[in-house]
């Protein structure tokens, strides 16, 4: 925990997933401010809407915040890695793709460099090349996700085993006993996204909010498994239209066209559910409430810290019982 939070210069071990097109200052300067570290994902935005969003930020906090960069996804990684330079990014994550070429180009900077993994091979790949951390992301997790479908519980100690770099645990988690959990499997830290939506400084349509508040597990849905890109979002009326274009003839293009970033933006920001999805983890089925940024920190770090006293205690009192 204290070498994540050394790392990146944050008070928490927690960092905020990449949310594409949706990402905005207001919730990234909020995860800051609340002693976490803020992210801004790039998604598909062109440099030029990214830059508007890193300088808005920096009006918002001086406290350090990341940048996502999602290789495959954007069509502009070269840019974007040069603007993470420009203004001093403190980190950046590197995910969908081979971040080796960028590593020693952004630490020669004085940037971390933060992989986003779904394998043991591909964490020690990353970590081979360089990286300063990973995040070990499991099937759990909202948005695009890896085909394996390996799970948080799973993947984590499988990591953590195999490499020496702090591993920071994603997929599933929302609450103190997730991050009391994540230590135990190993991790170093955790990177929360849905829970993220849910907060008073999140500014997402008040149906995208109120879709997490009803959901269950079981609405978090996964589409793309006909055309072997997963991804994992809530149950709506969007989501009954792809499952039912999945059952034709859909190719990859038109797969990729309707759970395209515009798509993203249509169902997370302005609440059309009719015509656009909204990005949902497992975790949706724990959120009841709406809490500020600062509160739901406090009370995950709070939580975590009963957690792990109660379980000590229980151990204690099992052995002394042998």
């Amino acid at each position: 925990m204290h070498e994540i939070c050394n790392l990146l210069k944050i008070d928490f071990p927690i960092i905020q997933g990449g949310m594409g097109n949706i990402s905005n200052a207001q919730l990234t300067a909020a995860v800051s401010e609340a002693g976490g570290l803020g992210t801004i994902g790039c998604g598909t935005m062109p440099p030029e809407q990214v830059e508007e969003i890193i300088i808005a930020t920096k009006k918002q906090t001086d406290k350090p915040f990341a940048l996502n960069i999602a290789i495959n996804v954007t069509p502009h990684t070269e840019t974007l890695i040069t603007l993470a330079i420009k203004h001093q990014i403190p980190a950046v994550s590197l995910s969908a793709g081979n971040p080796a070429p960028y590593i020693s180009l952004l630490q020669e900077h004085q940037i971390k460099v933060i992989a986003i993994v779904a394998t043991v091979k591909h964490a020690q790949k990353a970590e081979a090349a360089g990286a300063d951390m990973l995040v070990a992301e499991g099937f759990e997790a909202a948005g695009i996700n890896s085909n394996l479908e390996l799970t948080t519980f799973t993947l984590i100690p499988q990591i953590t085993q195999h490499v020496q770099i702090p591993v920071i645990a994603a997929g599933g988690i929302g609450d103190g006993k997730g991050l009391a959990a994540a230590f135990m499997l190993g991790a170093s830290g955790v990177q929360l996204g849905t829970r993220l939506i849910a907060t008073k400084e999140a500014p997402f349509h008040d149906a995208y909010k109120q879709s997490l508040l009803k959901a269950t597990g079981e609405d978090a849905i996964v589409v793309g498994r006909s055309v072997g890109q997963t991804r994992r979002i809530i149950k709506n009326n969007y989501a009954k239209k792809l499952h039912m274009l999945e059952k034709g003839e859909m190719t990859q293009e038109q797969y990729w066209e309707y759970t395209s970033e515009q798509q993203h933006v249509v169902g997370a920001i302005k609440g059309d559910q009719e015509n656009g999805f909204m990005n949902g983890g497992q975790v949706a089925g724990l959120i009841n409430d709406i809490p500020s940024v600062k509160e739901l920190f406090n009370r995950i770090f709070q939580g975590a810290v009963q957690q792990i006293e109660d379980t000590s205690n229980l151990l204690e009192r099992s052995i002394k019982a042998r």
